[in-house]
């Protein structure tokens, strides 16, 4: 039975998803604040977390980024619960490590579905090192290298760079890069993607010369 955190303050919004899931057969946790759930994943982590942006004291994304940087929950299945709709607040959330971005207010099967479809997509099996030509990524650090020296990147621009190293040599489609990094409920525009491979050519330097446009298609790295 998959468990389920879910981290809002609206007794009335928790209620409503407790029952909706506990119904479709997940197991269910309730947490009024962000303190509450970290004290709680420190002893058991749950198979996905549903977090509300608006908390009182720390707010989602702050706890976002606690958890992409911390061992325990850098590989954690989030999905952000928020009443703020525009792109931009989309991106900004899931630049910052999370899975997938329901705006309030939502149906319990929309919801349902969401939770499904991130579960499905997994963690790799084991961690590896992927490298091509100067540049080399540590999966089981998140740290990627050019030419022996760190390179900092976004949570996003991280995945989409694993996505490119693991498909090498091979031309994606715009629509095929935002399903597999972002998640196919993700509604972007093209223009999301161009921009986060634009930022990810200039962090790599020499290095964003491997990352090949491809006309009228999409991108690929390498040959």
């Amino acid at each position: 039975m998959p468990k389920v955190y879910i981290v809002e303050d609206d007794e009335n919004i928790r209620g409503i998803v407790s029952y909706a899931l506990q119904t479709a057969g997940f197991e269910l946790t309730e947490f009024e604040n962000g303190e509450e759930f970290l004290s709680a994943i420190e002893k058991d982590l749950p198979s996905i977390v549903l977090l509300d942006i608006m908390l009182p004291g720390e707010d989602g994304l702050a706890i976002l980024k606690r958890l992409r940087f911390s061992s325990r929950g850098k590989s954690l299945p989030v999905i952000m619960l928020t009443a703020k709709g525009s792109e931009l607040d989309k991106v900004r959330g899931l630049d910052m490590g999370a899975d997938d971005y329901i705006t309030k207010p939502f149906g319990v099967m929309e919801l349902i579905s969401r939770v499904n479809a991130v579960l499905r997509r997994g963690t790799p099996e084991e961690d590896e090192t992927l490298e091509y030509e100067n540049i080399s990524v540590d999966e089981a650090r998140r740290t990627v290298f050019v030419d022996g020296k760190t390179v900092a990147l976004t949570y996003k621009e991280y995945e989409l760079l694993c996505f490119l190293f693991k498909k090498q040599g091979t031309a994606h489609n715009r629509s095929s890069i935002l399903d597999a990094v972002w998640g196919g409920s993700f509604e972007g525009e093209s223009r999301t993607l161009d921009m986060h491979i634009k930022s990810l050519r200039q962090k790599l330097g020499t290095a964003g010369v491997h990352i090949k446009t491809i006309r009228n298609v999409g991108y690929k790295l390498g040959e």
